[in-house]
């Protein structure tokens, strides 16, 4: 007879108590403890195919996309002008990392509700 294999290690969280609320309930409403449902449900298959996953890789590439194309068009030389210097590059980068992720996020809502409008 084979032994079943022993459960030795351990994975926590820290969660509010109305979240722990929320998670016991569901946990009582298949007949589990918690703990029994917190390992099915971290143990379950990958249902959407990765897809989650590859829409934040998604939001990422195109946000490094967007970042470069804004970054391109205010600091290319312009005729009679010097290159930008190397704190106005540096700046620029600055403000244009802390929204890029912002305007992929609407630039796909924008494309999804086009996408939706269209069908």
């Amino acid at each position: 007879m084979v032994k079943a294999s022993l459960r030795t290690k351990s994975i926590g969280t820290k969660v509010s108590d109305a979240e722990y609320a929320a998670l016991e309930a569901r946990a009582r409403a298949e007949n589990l403890t918690l703990s029994e449902w917190m390992r099915a449900k971290l143990l379950e298959p990958d249902t959407d195919g990765g897809k989650a996953a590859d829409d934040l890789v998604g939001e990422v590439v195109l946000a490094e996309v967007l970042a470069l194309r804004t970054l391109f068009m205010n600091l290319r030389p312009l005729p009679d002008h010097d290159l930008p210097s190397e704190d106005e590059v540096r700046a620029e980068r600055d403000r244009v990392d802390a929204t890029k992720m912002q305007r992929a996020r609407e630039r796909l809502a924008a494309q999804k509700k086009a996408n939706e409008a269209g069908q």
